[in-house]
């Protein structure tokens, strides 16, 4: 999709030299990339400590009786 931004110049360069990328798309797209990312985590840190876990919970052989039903 095309699309035109008016982004400032000396800071999209000072991007591509610090990410150490060719081009201004290459630099966008990754800058995107990682803001997603970053907004990802953000959403499991929040969750983190949200659960129940359930006392004495033997994973071992929950997983023993999943691989039977294979």
């Amino acid at each position: 999709m095309a699309t035109n931004l008016a982004i400032d110049d000396r800071l999209l360069q000072k991007a591509v030299q610090t990410g150490g990328l060719h081009t201004k798309k290459e630099t966008v797209t990754k800058a995107l990339e990682e803001f997603i990312q970053r907004r990802q985590q953000r959403k499991i840190l929040r969750a983190s400590g949200t659960f129940e876990f359930r006392e004495g919970w033997d994973y071992k052989a929950d997983r023993r009786g999943r691989e039977s039903c294979r």
